[in-house]
């Protein structure tokens, strides 16, 4: 990064709008004035937007806006002007059939909020899943200097002796209340204690593994990832990064200056070293496009490989997202990996990634484990390849039974969600324990929206005989509070006709992660006869963003983004005043 430069009002990207003594900035001031404002609120100061993703349908983010206002108070000590401007809420508990669907779409309103109003820099308020990667892509398109609050996880949960996780536990039950070992009475209670807070999963699913991520690129105050969402230092935080966000409009860095290669390796490696959520893979791969970096599947075997697993967190392990704060929370984790990161790297605070790590301490050597003692030497998450997955598809070995990481059984095709659904409990099903289960019409067109259907649920009848995970194999995600042998994002799609669409029951699939490897064990020539007798589905869509999607989605391999938002952004700047 180049030296700060003087701190001259008329630099600003605000002053656009405001300085110019011309009939349009007059518009511009006597509109802001019209609402109560006047020449000191706004004139010779940084405009910082809060984008604030606060809505009563997102369950995550409940608190925010009393964090919104924490934010404001931050901006005006540091003397900037906040504006909150609300965009596009993803809650992914509430929204059909997935966030994913949505993801593009919130981080086109992000790009454009942020180009088209007189904003020198910005609040990026997200947390649950989608919001993340979203907000991240929408600010690295725009390029407008701006920083990252996590809603935070919530608090830990319990159940009368059982210390609860979110989504993780929730599927240990069900399996458990199918298996007629939990009474109605008892799967009551759980439902109303496992959500504990305002906030997001309190495991290591997708929502906390994107906020590592965003710390991890350079996006967040220290320690911003696992900072609890209720707890009084999440509050200072809020204030903090407001106070942050002033300087960053005077002296930046840009997200240009934040995302690059380093950063995206640094990214990824984070995202293994934490056992985080196999959608870290997708979103990351988004990021990049975004920046014009190429990221490969290959590049995240790669770092899997070298990566050990040293967050022992729910579901790969036993802790949860306050512990794991408790214990040192990212920084302390990044401080054990310094010769596997890229420690020069800017971030938002005015320092390198190595030196906001140097002096993180690990509190707890359970929860943030030794490297001579990790959870997993390596394989957090691995890419399988094969004639199924010839684009490639990806497993988290961490929360797969050790036993099925090598598996030869019989397919039993499922050729959508409602077929899923309608024959998965039927006492007459044709299924053992060594069945590999397969959904189709889950990806990003199939659905539509890639939701995460990747844990497929276990049949009631082998649930009642003990049975608690099989191979499960599908072109859907899946949650990243979920676990389970179930290799996911297989591309290309069953819906454009990729091999997943032409497997049938009773096929034999191989499945070896050591190797990498997913084999479908069909001869070519009636692999071909089935491609040549292969129809392909009706659209989904014929109006409206559901059309623009279908048009310009990518595939998984791709990071889903839409074709037309691919590399650096010109920086288009609004041309009339």
């Amino acid at each position: 990064m180049s030296s700060p430069e003087p701190r001259d009002p008329a630099r600003l990207r605000s002053a656009r709008w405001f300085a110019p003594d011309d009939l349009r900035s007059f518009g511009h001031r006597s509109r802001l004035k019209g609402m109560g404002f006047d020449d000191a609120d706004y004139k010779d100061r940084p405009v910082i937007a809060i984008l604030n993703t606060w809505s009563d349908l997102n369950t995550c983010h409940s608190h925010f806006r009393e964090r919104a206002q924490d934010v404001r108070r931050g901006i005006l000590q540091a003397g900037g002007f906040p504006v909150e401007v609300p965009v596009m809420s993803l809650g992914e508990m509430l929204m059909k059939p997935t966030t994913m669907l949505y993801r593009n779409l919130l981080a086109m309103e992000v790009e454009e909020v942020l180009r088209c109003h007189p904003i020198d820099a910005a609040v990026l308020m997200g947390g649950c899943d989608k919001t993340v990667p979203a907000m991240l892509m929408g600010a690295i398109s725009a390029d407008i200097p701006s920083i990252f609050l996590p809603a935070g996880p919530m608090l830990r949960a319990r159940w009368k002796t059982e210390t609860l996780g979110s989504g993780s536990d929730a599927w240990k039950f069900w399996d458990q209340r199918g298996a007629g070992l939990l009474c109605d009475a008892d799967w009551n209670q759980v439902e109303n204690c496992i959500a504990r807070s305002a906030g997001t999963c309190m495991t290591m699913g997708t929502a906390s593994t994107m906020a590592c991520v965003a710390e991890s690129l350079g996006f967040t105050l220290v320690g911003a990832a696992a900072t609890p969402s209720v707890i009084a230092d999440h509050a200072r935080l809020g204030v903090r990064t407001g106070r942050r966000a002033v300087e960053l409009a005077w002296d930046g860095p840009r997200p240009a200056d934040l995302v690059t290669s380093d950063s995206i390796d640094n990214a990824l490696t984070t995202a293994l070293a934490i056992g985080g959520s196999t959608n870290a893979i997708v979103h990351l791969i988004a990021l990049a496009g975004r920046a014009g970096i190429p990221l490969t599947l290959e590049r995240f075997d790669e770092l899997s490989r070298r990566t050990p697993v040293i967050g022992d967190l729910r579901p790969g392990g036993r802790f949860l997202m306050e512990d794991f704060y408790d214990a040192g929370g990212l920084p302390a984790l990044l401080n054990l990996l310094r010769d596997l990161l890229n420690l020069d790297c800017p971030t938002v605070n005015g320092t390198t990634l190595g030196q906001q790590v140097t002096d993180a301490e690990v509190i707890n050597s359970e929860v943030i484990r030794p490297r001579e003692n990790p959870v997993s030497v390596s394989g957090g998450t691995c890419v399988l390849r094969g004639n199924l997955a010839p684009d490639g598809c990806v497993i988290k070995p961490l929360g797969a039974d050790p036993r099925l990481q090598r598996h030869r059984g019989p397919a039993l095709v499922f050729e959508d969600y409602p077929d899923m659904k309608a024959r998965l409990d039927d006492p007459d099903l044709d299924v053992t324990a060594d069945t590999v289960l397969i959904l189709r019409s889950a990806g990003p067109l199939g659905a539509p929206g890639f939701p995460e259907w990747g844990m497929l649920p276990i049949p009631k009848k082998l649930l009642r005989a003990g049975v608690r995970d099989m191979v499960r194999i599908s072109d859907a995600r899946m949650s990243g509070t979920s676990y389970g042998t179930c290799v996911l994002h297989v591309a290309p799609e069953s819906h454009l006709g990729g091999p997943l669409a032409l497997v049938r029951t009773g096929d034999t699939i191989e499945l070896d992660v050591a190797a990498r490897k997913l084999h479908w064990d069909c001869p070519a020539e009636e692999i071909a006869r089935r491609k040549a007798a292969w129809v392909p589905p009706t659209p989904k869509f014929d109006r409206g963003y559901g059309q623009l999607f279908a048009r310009h989605i990518t595939q998984a391999d791709q990071g889903c983004d839409f074709d037309f938002l691919a590399g650096r952004s010109p920086g288009q700047e609004p041309g009339i005043f």
